[in-house]
């Protein structure tokens, strides 16, 4: 699907990055290596307790509660999983239907770690910048941070635009509502 980062963070600070990885997103939401079949291996990095953190382009990123022992040994990690708790206050999106599950809070296209339908720096200016602020109908296929949906094009208008999943995010009723990433 797309690429994501994965940080280990300090058990005694967790703002600190000790270690970092690129991912593979696969459809079915588990990561690999960038090889898209090896597990994501930390390797060169001390065994001990880490907070795991997850980024992705244009989501807001999300960690562990606490800290994880993590060693040579494969180790999972579902923070699709509503068992796994995270640091924060509503640090996922809980995604209901067939598959329910927890993912990352989408719509971060300005990449400042907070979704914001309105006002000054909001999520939203940037895809119609992209589209052509005179032409907010026309459609743009490129990767970027302004394609919030994935579906590998940037719409401001229209059926699956890039613009109501922010909407929706910060809470269709209280469009003035700002969303912050829940990592230190």
């Amino acid at each position: 699907v797309d690429w994501v980062r994965v940080e280990l963070r300090s058990a005694a600070a967790p703002a600190t990055i000790v270690a970092t990885r690129q991912g593979l997103l696969l459809r079915n939401g588990d990561i690999t290596a960038t090889d898209g079949t090896s597990a994501l291996s930390f390797s060169g990095t001390s065994a001990g307790n880490y907070y795991v953190a997850l980024r992705h382009r244009n989501h807001l990123g999300t960690m562990t509660s606490g800290a994880i022992a993590l060693s040579g040994t494969a180790t999972t990690v579902d923070l699709r999983s509503t068992g796994t708790a995270t640091y924060g206050t509503n640090g996922r999106k809980s995604i209901t239907g067939a598959f329910p599950a927890q993912a990352l809070w989408a719509g971060d296209a300005t990449t400042n770690g907070q979704v914001k339908y309105t006002g000054s720096a909001n999520d939203r200016d940037p895809i119609l910048t992209t589209v052509g602020s005179t032409t907010p109908n026309a459609t743009v296929t490129v990767y970027s941070t302004r394609d919030i949906n994935l579906n590998g094009q940037v719409k401001y208008t229209g059926s699956s635009n890039d613009r109501d999943p922010i909407l929706l995010n910060v809470g269709s009723t209280t469009p003035n509502a700002t969303r912050s990433a829940q990592l230190p």
